[in-house]
């Protein structure tokens, strides 16, 4: 395979072609005139033939400099539109999130048409897992995650905490048994999800005795636990950010003010080299504007 000129010497050409002058190639290029003579020198030397020559009334290109200037400027001109085409797809093109199938269900798919009236170029891919995104392998650009924040080598943004309670459908709380102190859970059937501990961390907090915190029925989906929680079969521990549409549809109900602290928060999560990609930084700003955080 033939070895091919620099960019540096075929961009001096073509300028010095267009302006049949060195000096004003230098002026567009911001380089010495000095710069660009040597440049061209170069390339008339790879080559092996003459491109320019000096005429009465200044620089003329040669007959193979005339047959090659089309070329390299057809060839410059394409390289602009395919990375004009490749920026605008970056700015407008789609993205593919990983997130929490509990999070998308319960707070990013409900959200979505607001970002897509605000963004109608950008396409947002929701790829709903529970295992961590390998962005080296995997086609994913952003990730939402449930952590501590320990991503390493990640560009790592904190966006939403969360506080855990107990939720329950509105019939509930004037039922048989009625629902109207802390102690009452104990004739109430207790929600769980894989987290079991929660519900004991959270009677602790209340200072409630004389519940057991192990009992009754359990799923190994938040989702799940909500919808139970809503079909009435129980009271589930909810977590603020996953709860919160039910609860200002009033399709759920806080029966305590109690709250605890979850011991993790949500991060949007994605490689340092693309997270100011225009799509993705957009992504980013509205996600945390959602959340109430004004962007960095």
């Amino acid at each position: 395979m033939a070895r091919l000129p620099t960019l540096n010497a075929l961009r001096a050409f073509e300028a010095a072609g267009r302006h049949l002058s060195f000096t004003r190639a230098a002026e567009e290029l911001h380089v010495t005139q000095a710069a660009v003579s040597h440049q061209i020198k170069s390339l008339e030397e790879q080559l092996g033939m003459r491109l320019f020559r000096r005429g009465p009334r200044g620089l003329l290109l040669t007959d193979v400099g005339q047959t090659y200037l089309p070329e390299v400027r057809d060839a410059f001109a394409k390289l602009t539109a395919a990375t004009q085409r490749l920026r605008a797809r970056d700015a407008h093109g789609a993205i593919t999130v990983s997130v929490l199938p509990s999070f998308a269900s319960r707070w990013l798919v409900p959200r979505l048409p607001r970002f897509r009236s605000a963004n109608p170029e950008i396409d947002v891919r929701v790829a709903a897992d529970d295992h961590l995104v390998d962005f080296d392998r995997d086609d994913v650009d952003v990730a939402i995650r449930y952590g501590r924040g320990d991503y390493p080598g990640l560009r790592t943004d904190r966006f939403m905490t969360e506080e855990l309670f107990p939720v329950c459908s509105p019939a509930l709380l004037n039922g048989d048994p009625p629902l109207e102190r802390p102690e009452d859970l104990a004739r109430h059937t207790l929600l769980h999800d894989d987290m079991r501990l929660d519900w004991r961390m959270w009677l602790m907090a209340a200072g409630v005795e004389g519940v057991d915190p192990h009992r009754g029925a359990s799923f190994n989906s938040s989702t799940l636990v909500l919808q139970a929680a809503v079909d009435g079969q129980g009271v589930a521990l909810g977590r603020s950010a996953l709860a919160g549409d039910d609860l200002a549809a009033g399709r759920l109900v806080r029966p305590f003010a109690v709250s605890l602290p979850a011991e993790f928060a949500y991060y949007i999560v994605c490689p340092e080299h693309t997270a100011d990609r225009p799509s993705i930084r957009t992504f980013r700003h509205w996600l945390l504007g959602e959340a109430g955080q004004r962007p960095e």
